[in-house]
């Protein structure tokens, strides 16, 4: 076997059959193990045409056609390439994420050129491109013209070989000049019946983070089982929506250092969105697919720095996520509620290089829409390096990149020109809030450099790098620089330490009259790989206090975070990817609506869920009469596994047990009684089992309230069927054992009586005639009233003929 690294002069050496033979059979002897048996290539008969084949790419110059030929091998159909521009352009399948260091594959193929120009043999190649300029020939034959030929043998892929790229293909030998004698080098050759036969594909690495990201008291990150940016903090009917830049989606840990390459904001096309009641318990709603070939608008290609609002357009309520679609550009979807379903009402961008008065800003990105109390709408947006045009210090500290413009009624169009938002030393992040008739407009500071005028020192008073400075106006529209007043946030490095610095995105939200300050830092991140992060960033929260002239107290970040504005209830059903806190679980999107949210909401589950890892729910309020049940829908994945109810800690009074012992693959109901769930507490629900299995997966849970037990009273009741002469009567006698008065009503079929005040210790008889000789037996039902309480006391009589 032969490696050899292409560079643009493509020097390889070349090798005889006999060669390649003794240098694959020492590879077999120094690896002695033999992957398992599954068949790596798809569609290696070219049945299903040309599915999954493609000609080689690899370098600029490399061209070719790949079409379906009769002249088959085997079956109907086999692979014809003509038009090869270069020696490697031949037919070519990528197995990325298939194959696997160290380990050993039989690879065989058929092959056959048929040209009376061509010599009468050539040697053909199967080749692997790892990426870059690293190519290995695998195995290689001698072909007879006009004959079919096998190429077939064992190769063995270094254990040092990166194989994050690996495209298999087959080629003639490369040589400097192939075009100088086509019909040598370049001829037309069919391919057919691939097969590469080993390793099943490795799983892809897991993503679960199984650190504890949120330890249990602290209220910041405020989810640790996921990353999330950009917050924007959205209230609809008493709840909290978050929306994020899902920077999850670029997140890939090495599954031997745990440790993930920095993160790729090209990748990102997602949202994700959180929410909650008391800003500590927060549900995982999951993402939405807002850009890309499969996204909600499918002419846009990320989505980065969410933005949300919500305005009665034609008499129908509707709920308006702007993005931006990287750098470049800005747009939005339109929901039915704040967690849709998603539409777009657009197919073209809301903001570009032609919205007017933008064209001068270098990032027409980070949306941020307001809607004013008189209902009028805006958008702010814009960032990057400032104009050259300007002056250096004039480029530094009045940069002019932000940007505000009005909306249409509609809020998917924009009317007249943007103005221009003159925030001090401003990189992007612009947002605004209104309070008490004044409007706050916060935004990101820049970290100066070549963009901004060069190294400078910012104009006294003025923002430092990275920091979040803040404006207050009486117009929504306009944001001079003399309306400048202070930082509202220090760089998050000051108060996370190191690996938590760069530039931030903030939004300010109000709840029950309180304001609270979203932002990102990259917290989670270093709790998993120490102070050297990759850029991972986490949702905060802190509560914001005025002064009284308007202006804002600057925030401490921390990981405290927020109050819990109210306790949490139970008795309802509740998402199972519902965290205060959490080690060890995964969240994953299922078809089925939402127990809690509606059939129209998206619905997660809960799942990697492994023997000890465990999720926690902050101040749980079971009340006086306390939790009697709980029931969860699971899906058990073995035998065994249990879920262990505590309260207040990991190790904390075990109060349940539920058995998850439903049918195996299938979703199901399971609960348990419970003992000595009462008042507020910390609720952890534990998963036990077969260590490292996949226990189950969680759909949504609820616990049940105890039934009070009736308050005893010391009344007593004794009724008798009597006769008086020829006719019936019932007599009904009451004696109050209280200590105080109480109020009886007796009822009977054959009248009621009330009695107000029945004193201490006193008692009463009350007759009741029957109008008849006989009386059949039943019941008499009295209801006394003492105190506070009410009982009902029922008591029997027997039946009576009289005369």
């Amino acid at each position: 076997m032969t490696q050899s690294v292409r560079r643009r002069r493509r020097l390889r050496t070349t090798m005889s059959g006999v060669a390649t033979a003794a240098l694959l059979s020492a590879a077999i002897v120094t690896t002695p193990s033999f992957a398992a048996d599954e068949e790596l290539i798809l569609n290696g008969g070219f049945e299903d045409g040309t599915a999954h084949w493609f000609v080689n790419d690899g370098n600029a110059t490399d061209a070719g056609e790949l079409s379906i030929t009769a002249d088959a091998s085997a079956g109907s159909s086999a692979a014809l390439t003509t038009d090869r521009a270069t020696t490697g352009s031949g037919p070519m399948q990528d197995l990325s994420g298939k194959v696997q260091a160290g380990e050993t594959y039989e690879l065989s193929a058929r092959l056959k050129y048929d040209d009376e120009a061509s010599p009468t043999t050539k040697q053909f190649f199967a080749t692997m491109h790892y990426g870059g300029g690293s190519y290995t020939n695998l195995v290689d034959t001698v072909a007879t013209n006009g004959e079919w030929a096998t190429i077939e043998g064992t190769f063995t892929i270094p254990t040092t070989q990166d194989v994050s790229t690996a495209r298999l293909f087959f080629e003639t030998p490369w040589t400097a000049d192939p075009a100088a004698d086509p019909a040598t080098h370049l001829m037309n050759f069919v391919l057919d019946e691939v097969s590469v036969v080993g390793a099943e594909p490795p799983p892809p690495a897991s993503t679960t983070i199984e650190v504890v990201g949120k330890n249990p008291g602290e209220h910041n990150p405020l989810i640790s089982h996921k990353f999330g940016a950009d917050a924007f903090g959205f209230v609809d009917d008493g709840r909290v929506y978050l929306y994020l830049t899902n920077d999850t989606q670029s997140y890939d840990p090495d599954p031997a250092t745990g440790v993930s390459s920095q993160i790729n904001y090209g990748d990102i096309n997602q949202l994700t969105v959180i929410s909650s009641e008391d800003l500590v318990n927060w549900t995982d709603h999951g993402e939405i697919q807002v850009a890309g070939p499969d996204g909600v608008a499918p002419f846009t290609n990320n989505s980065w720095a969410p933005g949300m609002a919500k305005k009665v357009v034609d008499g129908e309520e509707k709920y308006f996520l702007y993005y931006a679609n990287g750098g470049g550009s800005s747009n939005v979807i339109t929901g039915e509620s704040p967690l849709g379903p998603w539409t777009s009402e657009r197919d073209s961008l809301l903001i570009d290089g032609s919205t007017p008065g933008a064209e001068d800003v270098a990032w027409k990105f980070d949306p941020a829409p307001f809607v004013d109390v008189d209902g009028s709408p805006y958008l702010y947006f814009g960032g990057g390096p400032a104009s050259t045009d300007m002056p250096d210090e004039e480029r530094y500290n009045n940069p002019k990149n932000l940007r505000v413009i009005g909306l249409g009624d509609d809020m998917v169009s924009t009317e007249g020109t943007a103005e221009v938002v003159d925030a001090p030393v401003a990189f992007e992040a612009a947002h605004v809030f209104e309070r008490e008739g004044l409007y706050y407009l916060s935004y990101s500071s820049h970290f100066g450099g070549p963009d901004f005028g060069g190294s400078q020192t910012p104009a006294p008073g003025y923002p430092g790098g990275g920091q979040i400075g803040y404006m207050i106006s009486d117009d929504p529209t306009s944001f001079p620089r003399e309306k400048y007043a202070g930082v509202l946030f220090p760089n998050q490095s000051q108060f996370f330490g190191a690996g938590t610095g760069g530039n931030n995105h903030q939004s300010v939200f109000e709840l029950d009259g309180t304001y609270y300050m979203t932002y990102h830092a990259p917290t989670l991140n270093k709790r998993i790989t120490g102070n050297s992060t990759q850029g991972f960033r986490s949702p905060h929260i802190q509560e914001l206090s005025f002064r009284e002239d308007g202006t804002i107290e600057q925030v401490v970040g921390d990981y405290a975070g927020p109050d819990q504005v109210q306790d949490f209830d139970p008795y309802r059903a509740v998402e199972a990817e519902t965290f205060g806190w959490q080690q060890g679980l995964a969240t994953a999107k299922v078809t089925d609506g939402s127990a809690e949210f509606g059939a129209g909401a998206p619905n997660l589950v809960v799942e990697d869920v492994d023997a000890g890892d465990w999720s926690a729910l902050s101040s749980v309020d079971f009340g006086e009469s306390g939790a009697a049940e709980i029931t969860a829908r699971v899906r058990p994945l073995v035998e065994g596994a249990r879920i262990e109810v505590r309260l207040d800690g990991r190790d904390g009074p075990l109060v349940g047990t539920v058995a998850v012992d439903g049918p195996v693959g299938e979703w199901t109901e399971v609960d348990a009684a419970l003992d000595g769930a009462v008042g507020v507490h910390d609720v952890y629900l534990t998963y036990q089992g077969p260590s490292g299995e996949d226990l189950l997966e969680a759909d949504w849970w609820r616990f049940s309230e105890a039934v009070a037990p009736e308050p005893e009273v010391a009344v007593t009741v004794d009724v008798s069927a009597q006769c008086v002469g020829v006719n019936a009567r019932l007599v009904v006698d009451v004696v109050n054992g209280e200590d105080a008065p109480v109020a009886v009503d007796v009822s009977t079929a054959y009248g009621t009586k009330h009695h107000p005040h029945l004193k201490a210790g006193g008692s009463m008889s009350r007759p009741f005639a029957a109008h008849s000789r006989a009386l059949d037996a039943g019941s008499v039902s009295v209801t006394v009233e003492a105190r506070d309480a009410v009982g009902v006391i029922d008591a029997a009589y027997g039946s009576v003929t009289c005369g």
